[in-house]
């Protein structure tokens, strides 16, 4: 008997939003069976990707550059769009041209942020790791002189008394003209294509019903939500849910190639030895 596929996603609204029909029975899934999903933190995601850990996750773009021989894009399921990218946010006071020497708060290693930000100022060297929800907290304490900020954070910075000093997505924006590619779900080339493209329409699905009964879904992304106010709660679906979600298209396939590309020209992505393709 085949095992069941496991499966991880992270606890933020967007992504228990996305999952909410097709891990409560919602939409079908062909004879796929899945294991109890595992809800962790991104970049614990992303380091599990490296280790081959799960047949089907969120990613961060960033980590797919160091695993796309491994895992594959689906069309459904990512977080890509404009409006919608990192935030570097500091004290009042604190000047951009101290960026180089200064003491940055990152949300992990492989996180997409991180490479934004990397390609933003190629000069700062001093990248200090910490859980995306504690990064706003060490700079208000001054643990670090600004941080890199992902998720609702975006919604919330300003109670905190921080400022934004570059909006990271507008950045990549205005320099590449594409949407931001945040983060995707992705799945081992080794299930076929056959499966892939099973579940990669199950998420779809998902998230057309998600859509269609948005209270049903509540009480569950209220769970992982934990302290979270409402209303950021629904900023946050509104904003990293859209219509990259239900399928990548053209213009999502090529933000995310040219992200990889740049990556790669910037020196922190590796090269693969030969093209290897974004889907199956």
């Amino acid at each position: 008997m085949t095992p069941p596929l496991t499966l991880g996603y992270s606890p933020c609204p967007n992504d228990t939003y996305i999952f909410y029909g097709l891990t409560h029975n919602k939409v079908a899934l062909a004879d796929i069976k899945l294991a109890p999903p595992l809800l962790e933190d991104v970049e614990t995601l992303n380091s599990w990707a490296v280790e081959k850990k799960l047949d089907i996750t969120k990613l961060s773009f960033h980590a797919l550059g160091h695993v796309l021989d491994e895992y594959c894009v689906l069309s459904a399921g990512s977080a890509l769009g404009r409006g919608c990218g990192p935030l570097l946010v500091a004290k009042p006071g604190f000047e951009v041209a101290a960026l180089s020497s200064a003491k940055i708060a990152i949300p992990g290693r492989l996180t997409t942020a991180n490479l934004l930000f990397r390609m933003y100022s190629p000069d700062s060297s001093n990248l200090i790791e910490l859980r995306f929800d504690e990064i706003m907290d060490a700079v208000t304490r001054g643990e670090v002189d600004a941080g890199v900020i992902i998720h609702e954070s975006r919604f919330t910075y300003a109670a905190q008394d921080l400022v934004c000093l570059q909006d990271l997505g507008q950045w990549w924006e205005e320099s590449t003209g594409h949407p931001i590619p945040l983060g995707c779900i992705a799945a081992r080339r080794t299930l076929g294509k056959k499966r892939i493209e099973y579940i990669d329409k199950a998420i779809h699905d998902s998230i057309v019903w998600a859509d269609e009964h948005p209270d049903e879904c509540l009480p569950y992304i209220r769970k992982y939500a934990q302290e979270m106010d409402q209303q950021v709660m629904k900023n946050h679906i509104d904003l990293y849910v859209n219509d990259y979600s239900k399928a990548l298209g053209t213009e999502g396939k090529a933000a995310i190639e040219t992200f990889l590309r740049l990556g790669r020209e910037a020196n922190i992505l590796p090269s693969p030895p030969e093209p290897i393709s974004l889907q199956i």
